[in-house]
């Protein structure tokens, strides 16, 4: 592949100037990592956990953090034939000890319990893990990350400036981070684009011709078929892929994002401008210039983190939409905010409001049993204002149920599909709130929301 050199390399530098940890900053990473070892090596003597090794893992053992970044992650090392229950119980206890010193402590759950702490500043993961011969037979999920920190870091030494670029640029595009909220890129995914293609400009220049079904194999040791629309085989792992949770939206704003950069290369694709909150005034304006229906549905938000959250979020957006969409409104696009104590989900229709009457076919005339069935239910019914035949089958105008969209959500929502706890939460109280009645939503991050949704 040829290399791209219409980034200005002052452009860069001026990037790096802002990402890239400081001497200081590393130094202070350093021995916070050296100090929380120790903690946990003296808490597995102290609980005589036996065979307990620490490792350090993520881009802050691999030198790919971004400055201002403090995350931290250690892997509580558990020799193979532990058994599930005792990883849990010793790993948590083991976890729990080192956490007496932190400022902030919570319990997590991916596939199995790990602590989330607050310690002098940082945000410490303490997961416990398995300590497997290879990433093909891991016995958890997170058995794997000790590889993905030995296949990288040899690898990308000396290119740690173009991940952090690369980063930053996905960071400003709206697509960096592999949670459930956001469906993007990975850390880890960005650092095998590093290896794979040699450099931040040369990754850009090859996203601008991705097409979904791209497939990236280091390792050329595939072993299934991927469905995603990126499919990047983890190098420690021939059955999976390391992008699965990317979405085809973010896939898709990422490859307009490096194209729209090529022709213009500028610091806004890193550090886009700050969205200021929408005001009143903002809000009534919009809603003029559109003349569409807003709609939201606001309800406690659920206490669950946000991976259990999101999925179940996307479930009832989807729900909603097909509830509308069936009942003949038509829905223009939908979307989702969550804040600590409310979480909205927005619906833009073409209207709120339908006609009284709706047009209901029936079979052809000369269908007889069907027909004449037909004809009888609905000459006999109430709510029918005539009926008629049109090219060969008899119509019967009825009242509709539903003519506003409010009402239809209000009587139905809770027959939608929601998930767990959204469906506890929203079964407890939920409102609709129709047009100007969104101002009422005044929290900052949900009108910084609504800007971008108007």
């Amino acid at each position: 592949m040829e290399t791209y050199t219409g980034i200005p390399e002052e452009l860069k530098f001026v990037v790096l100037k802002r990402i890239k940890p400081t001497e200081p900053e590393r130094e202070k990473l350093l021995v916070i990592q050296e100090e929380l070892a120790l903690q946990v090596k003296a808490a597995a003597k102290k609980l005589d956990v036996p065979g307990v090794l620490v490792k350090m893992v993520g881009s802050a053992a691999r030198g790919t953090w971004l400055s201002g970044t403090h995350d931290i992650d250690i892997f509580i090392s558990f020799p193979e034939e532990t058994s599930r229950k005792e990883l849990e119980t010793l790993g948590i206890a083991v976890a729990r000890d080192v956490a007496k010193n932190a400022e902030h402590v919570e319990d997590r759950h991916a596939e199995h319990p790990y602590l989330n702490i607050t310690y002098k500043g940082f945000d410490v993961d303490l997961v416990p893990c398995f300590r497997v011969a290879s990433a093909s037979q891991i016995k958890s999920a997170v058995d794997r990350t000790p590889f993905h920190n030995d296949f990288v870091k040899p690898r990308i030494k000396g290119h740690e400036d173009e991940v952090l670029l690369l980063k930053q640029f996905m960071r400003g595009g709206g697509v960096y981070g592999s949670e459930l909220k956001t469906q993007g890129f990975s850390g880890y995914l960005t650092e095998i684009l590093i290896i794979y293609y040699g450099s931040f400009e040369n990754t850009v220049c090859a996203a601008c011709t991705w097409k979904p079904g791209e497939k990236i194999d280091i390792m050329h040791h595939s072993e299934i078929e991927h469905e995603e629309p990126l499919v990047v085989v983890d190098p420690t792992d021939p059955r999976r892929n390391v992008a699965a949770a990317l979405s085809l939206d973010k896939f898709c704003m990422f490859i307009d994002h490096c194209r729209e950069f090529l022709k213009s290369p500028e610091l806004s694709f890193f550090f886009p401008p700050s969205l200021l909150p929408l005001e009143d005034s903002e809000i009534l304006e919009r809603l003029e210039s559109r003349k569409s229906t807003q709609l939201a549905i606001v309800f406690k938000t659920p206490d669950v983190v946000e991976d259990v959250l999101f999925p179940q979020l996307y479930k009832m957006e989807q729900a909603v939409a097909a509830l509308l969409k069936e009942y003949d409104f038509t829905v223009i696009k939908t979307g989702i905010w969550s804040g600590k104590t409310e979480t909205a989900v927005m619906l833009e229709l073409i209207s709120g409001v339908l006609p009284n009457v709706k047009k209901h076919v029936g079979p052809p005339v000369w269908v007889k049993v069907h027909a004449e069935k037909f004809k009888e239910k609905y000459q006999a019914a109430a709510g029918v204002f005539g009926g008629y035949i049109e090219n060969g089958k008899y119509i019967f105008e009825i009242r509709r149920k539903y003519p506003m969209a409010k009402g239809l959500l209000e009587d139905r929502l809770m027959t939608c599909s929601l998930g767990k706890q959204v469906h506890q939460s929203v079964s407890e109280g939920f409102e609709i709130i129709e047009n100007a009645g969104i101002c009422r939503l005044k929290d900052p991050d949900f009108r910084i929301f609504l800007r971008k949704w108007m």
